[in-house]
């Protein structure tokens, strides 16, 4: 069974568009530039990680790989608690986490310390934040929906260009540890700030004596539409996140500087920031459904140029291009998950799609790591994550099509 597109909102006007529905968009931003500020400066500390406890990069790659599954996997959970609870309490919550995960990591005496706090501490920090942040923005808006996702999700462009580079600045002043102290005290500050502003929608508010509009969560899990989204995740999911993982350390193999092999996963921020601003005011326009299937099968086209890059100019183009496409897909699928099922478990719905891109995210790093060991290059790993996306690109097709 398919449930019906956008019915839950096909009555709601601009009056459901509140000035307050903005406030929760740029608090979801800051929440979102912080956590995945923090997750992705994983490139910054992964030199400093491999040197400090003799690690090969298969071993490193596990840290971030770790963090990823949980933040994907919990995202579900996540959900159903915001759902049940509100927003509020459950991001503020994982800020609190995150910031403790920081600090347990940087008086670590082992890879598998570190892991133990980056990986799962920080992971699950971020799983508490990022579904429910992200799925308390869509009931706000109807006719504006792809725009204030992608301003909301844009946080985690900003949030990549920036954090890496000054975790990277920091490191240089006081060595990783201090680094990750420092972070600690970012997420407590601000990361708080911003989850303190996120508010329920009235649209997600249960009406006395009655339901939220909306499709069940277990409805929509066994519809169709949402089977060929979840493979869609699951299929995207390298291409999403090797970057984050590998690039700088494939840059630095072909003599780029440090400065500029870290600066790449900015770019992918300054590409990202731009892909989930432009892309999702324009798919309002010419429909959000079909816009995905472009921008996914963009990702798989991109991992071409990773595959042929061997100087700096080729691997910011890549980093640029790969960073459009995937905040284009990242800022358009909980404005589609909105459209297709509703409000009443959008955060749930949002999560539980997520989990698809938790086994890419672990499996995807540490098998680049491995082919790499083994080979010596990038190349076999670039262009089966890109062969992968392209197969994403085509059950994105067939999800949209769903009636």
């Amino acid at each position: 069974m398919s449930p019906p597109a956008a019915t839950p909102t096909a009555t709601a006007t601009a009056d459901a568009e509140p000035r307050r529905g903005w406030v929760v968009v740029w608090a979801c931003f800051a929440a979102l530039a912080v956590i995945f500020g923090v997750s992705y400066s994983f490139a910054a500390f992964f030199e400093s990680f491999a040197g400090e406890f003799q690690a090969n990069r298969a071993q490193v790659s596990l840290v971030f790989g770790f963090s990823g599954l949980l933040y994907f996997v919990l995202g579900a959970f996540a959900g159903m608690l915001a759902d049940r609870f509100g927003p509020l309490r459950v991001t503020s919550a994982g800020m609190l986490c995150i910031a403790g995960a920081l600090l347990l990591g940087s008086a670590a005496s082992s890879l598998a310390q570190v892991t133990l706090a980056w990986g799962i501490g920080l992971g699950v920090g971020v799983a508490l934040v990022y579904t429910p942040a992200i799925g308390c923005v869509q009931p706000w808006f109807t006719r504006r929906r792809g725009l204030a996702a992608g301003i909301a999700s844009a946080g985690i462009g900003a949030g990549t260009l920036v954090v890496p580079l000054a975790a990277a600045h920091a490191i240089g002043i006081w060595q990783w540890r201090g680094a990750m102290v420092a972070m600690a005290v970012g997420v407590a500050v601000i990361g708080l700030a911003s989850t303190l502003q996120l508010r329920r929608a009235p649209a997600a508010t249960r009406p006395a004596g009655g339901e939220v509009p909306g499709v069940p969560l277990w409805s929509a899990l066994r519809s169709r539409r949402f089977f060929w989204l979840y493979l869609m995740c699951l299929l995207g999911a390298p291409a999403m996140f090797v970057p984050f993982a590998h690039l700088s350390a494939s840059a630095r193999d072909v003599g780029v500087g440090e400065a500029q092999a870290v600066g790449l996963v900015g770019l992918i921020g300054i590409g990202s920031l731009a892909g989930r601003l432009a892309i999702g005011a324009v798919a309002d326009r010419i429909g959000r459904g079909p816009t995905l299937v472009v921008v996914m099968a963009s990702l798989g086209a991109s991992m071409g140029l990773w595959l042929i890059a061997h100087d700096y100019a080729t691997f910011a183009l890549f980093a640029l291009w790969m960073g459009w496409s995937y905040g284009g897909s990242v800022s358009l699928m909980p404005a589609l998950c909105m459209d297709f099922f509703g409000a009443r478990a959008v955060s749930s719905i949002i999560g539980t799609l997520y989990t698809g891109a938790a086994v890419g995210n672990l499996v995807g790093p540490w098998a680049t790591g491995r082919l790499f060991d083994a080979t010596g290059s990038y190349a076999a790993a670039a262009a089966g994550i890109g062969l992968l996306a392209l197969a994403s690109a085509a059950a994105a097709w067939q999800a949209v099509r769903q009636r």
